[in-house]
């Protein structure tokens, strides 16, 4: 009995950091596993442990073997790791025993990334993937065990078992040659472990196996891993695969953890979606080929060299081997480049995907400087960059050039076509944009940005029937495309219909979960419900994916309508910094500047940040004179400023252009309030009220104040005139 709770059944096993065994928990009453640690091991880092082992346990991936506690159950006071007890065999046990087909190598890899992709976006990395801390169920399930633990308990592991110990060979066999040089761990040291275990099972046993210690270290710093031996006849697919993840230089394996799942799919499932198109002469040899392949010193190994599954490989590929046995070269797919491109672009919201696109599609032109579809591509990516990034006009600049040589290149192409509609979007020429989109789709009726780019301008252009239609339409083709769920929820907010928007929103996140701009939409949807704690709620969900500016200025934007000023002016702040949000976003500095009025002693920032906010607005609506919320947004910021000519002027403007906005009337009852302009602000809010602006928004505004303390505020509406007197 150790610790009075744990009861010790029988002795698992050994490994570098201590001894496993099965134990009996006497107060929950269940098996678990204790992993009692070697008294030197715990006691160089018992903090550090302790640290790694919450972090650990917070990862919600069904493959890590969870830990129940940290304790210290031994009597020499050594610590001890209480976890889930996991039944199966390690893959160095599994292996030894039966041998593992080519799906079966594939699928174990698979599942691995998959769980690993997780943790590296927690910023969590194993550090000792390997055989032995890889347990395969009956059920075919892989488990990942002793996660964290070389990073932590020992930070030194690559001279400790080079030195020697219970496990060297064990653990050099799969570190990575940088670790091996002292580097720390990282996601691209965990991608090469895992590759070097894809190459043992599928080979049948390690490379260098009959080496240890110093002189495995040094075969494997002074070797590439194009060198390792592989029978003759293998698919040159998996090997492409196995070599890119095992690459000395880390720059050259694949970017993540998701990149190398994808990779493995794209092997275990071509389709139309996945492989390079083929010359003429090479489509008669590939479809001579079987569909199934096996790979591995116990199997028989055939080549599946004319078809190639290279969507995920692209660039990071560089330097691996065209063919088994030739002398390394640099492999390229412009296909696959594209592919990686678009994909990038498809996902654009998140952290570093627009640099993928870029890099996608300057690798081909650097190859091909007259390739259309890269430079549309890349006019693409850089319209979104001005969108989403900086808001620079350089990058607008930038998309406009690219465009214009895409249609240089070939006028055919429905991405070229794409690519200038965006430019003219964001130029504010709606009517032309709309008319080049569809010349797009006419050459492509399903191209997937040519149908994002047709129902944004026609939202823009508040033309919602039509808007409606081509959501219908883009749904059918793409039911699993979670940008149109948002398209359509953002349709319905702007009618009004937050419910239904809600709807949209919350399918857009059951779509795309990690896509964070979903979370700060249906936050909007939920607030003009009067469900503000729900919306709260929503907020911290999307701001545990990652930090975003929308979501911090939402976040704002409930905490004033709480009366939470100082909370609210904290998370604006947020919103306008360069390392957490975005600092080119006009809509955000107004938010800082409306709290910051609020708050005594605050006044010259809130006027500073007014005027960021204009002079932010100010060139794009130069650029599109005719937006509505642009003018709408003018006028009360001049108001707020205390320039009250222009503000009336802007305010006015709006009103003729849209008084069956709420949110335009809203916005115009706050521009007369401030300036002083009692009547017309009392008729713009009732006006607002009518047309469906929330009550519980109105009532949270404190420039509104006097406005809702008016008694004509709070008259009944006019009954409806008769029929008769309508006809006179």
């Amino acid at each position: 009995m150790l610790s009075g709770q744990y009861q010790i059944r029988r002795r698992l096993g050994e490994g570098g950091f201590g001894e496993v065994f099965e134990a009996w928990d006497t107060q929950l009453r269940r098996n678990v596993a204790l992993k009692q640690l070697k008294p030197m091991t715990a006691a160089s880092g018992a903090d550090l442990l302790l640290a790694e082992a919450r972090l650990a346990a917070s990862l919600k991936h069904s493959a890590f073997v969870k830990i129940f506690a940290i304790d210290d159950v031994g009597d020499d006071g050594a610590q001890s790791i209480i976890m889930e007890l996991v039944e199966g065999d390690t893959l160095g046990q599994f292996g030894a025993i039966r041998a593992v087909s080519h799906a079966q190598a594939l699928d174990i890899a698979a599942q691995v990334a998959e769980a690993m992709y997780q943790a590296h976006q927690a910023k969590l990395v194993h550090g000792d993937i390997k055989p032995s801390n890889l347990m395969l169920e009956a059920s075919g399930k892989v488990r990942i065990l002793d996660f964290g633990l070389a990073r932590q308990i020992d930070r030194q592991s690559a001279e400790t078992v080079l030195l020697g110990g219970a496990d060297t060979h064990g653990t050099v066999a799969y570190l990575a040659p940088e670790r091996l040089l002292g580097k720390p761990s990282s996601p691209l040291s965990d991608i090469y472990s895992l590759g070097a275990v894809l190459y043992e099972l599928l080979a049948g046993e390690r490379p260098f196996a009959e080496l240890n210690g110093l002189a495995l270290a040094a075969a494997h710093l002074n070797s590439s891993s194009a060198s390792w031996p592989v029978p003759d006849g293998g698919d040159a697919a998996v090997i492409a695969l196995v070599r890119s993840m095992t690459a000395k230089d880390p720059d050259l394996r694949p970017p993540s953890m998701q990149a190398v799942g994808k990779a493995i799919r794209a092997i275990t499932h071509p389709d139309a979606s996945v492989r390079i198109e083929l010359a003429p002469d090479s489509i008669a040899a590939a479809a001579a080929l079987p569909a199934a392949r096996r790979f591995g010193l116990r199997t028989v190994w055939l080549g599946l060299a004319l078809v190639v599954p290279l969507l995920t490989l692209g660039a990071w590929q560089a330097g691996l081997p065209a063919q088994i046995g030739q002398p390394a070269q640099p492999p390229y797919s412009e296909a696959a480049a594209m592919r990686d491109g678009l994909e990038a672009l498809r996902v654009s919201d998140r952290d570093g995907s627009l640099d993928q696109a870029i890099a996608a599609f300057d690798s081909i032109l650097a190859r091909q400087p007259a390739h259309a579809a890269a430079a549309a591509g890349l006019s693409l990516a850089y319209s979104l960059r001005y969108y989403g990034d900086r808001l620079d006009e350089t990058w607008l600049q930038r998309a406009d050039a690219s465009a214009q040589q895409a249609l240089l290149y070939d006028d055919q192409l429905a991405l070229a076509y794409v690519a200038q509609a965006w430019v003219r979007e964001s130029q504010g020429s709606y009517d032309e944009a709309l008319a080049i989109t569809e010349k797009a789709l006419a050459l492509d009726p399903l191209n997937l940005f040519a149908l994002f780019g047709k129902v944004d301008l026609l939202t823009r252009m508040r033309r919602y029937d039509a808007a409606e239609q081509s959501i219908a339409q883009a749904m059918r083709a793409y039911p699993k495309e979670r940008q149109f769920s948002d398209s359509l929820g953002k349709l319905r907010y702007l009618q009004n219909n937050y419910a239904a928007a809600e709807q949209a929103f919350r399918r857009s996140i059951a779509l795309e979960p990690d896509a964070v701009y979903a979370y700060a939409n249906l936050n909007q949807a939920l607030l003009r419900q009067d469900r503000s704690d729900e919306a709260l709620q929503v907020l911290q969900q999307g701001l545990q994916i990652r930090p975003n500016s929308r979501l911090y200025g939402n976040l704002g934007t409930a905490l004033f309508a709480r009366g939470n000023y100082h909370g609210a002016a904290e998370a604006f702040e947020h919103a306008v910094s360069a390392s957490q949000g975005n600092p080119n976003l006009y809509l955000n500095w107004a938010n800082l500047a409306d709290t910051l009025r609020w708050i005594p002693g605050r006044e010259a920032a809130s006027r500073h940040a007014y005027q960021q906010a204009a002079d932010l607005l100010e060139p794009r609506l130069r650029r599109a004179p005719s937006d509505i919320t642009f003018k709408s947004r003018m006028g009360l910021y001049r108001a707020k400023l205390g320039q009250r000519k222009a503000a009336l002027a802007w305010t006015l403007d709006a009103l003729h252009s849209d008084a069956a906005s709420a949110d335009v009337r809203f916005r115009a009852a706050v521009a007369y309030a401030v300036s002083n302009e009692l009547e017309k602000a009392v008729t713009q809010l009732i006006q607002a009220r009518k047309l469906g602006y929330p009550a519980n928004l109105i009532d949270s505004e404190p420039d509104l104040m006097t406005v809702r303390r008016d008694a004509r505020y709070h008259l009944p509406p006019p009954p409806p005139k008769k029929a008769q007197d309508e006809q006179t």
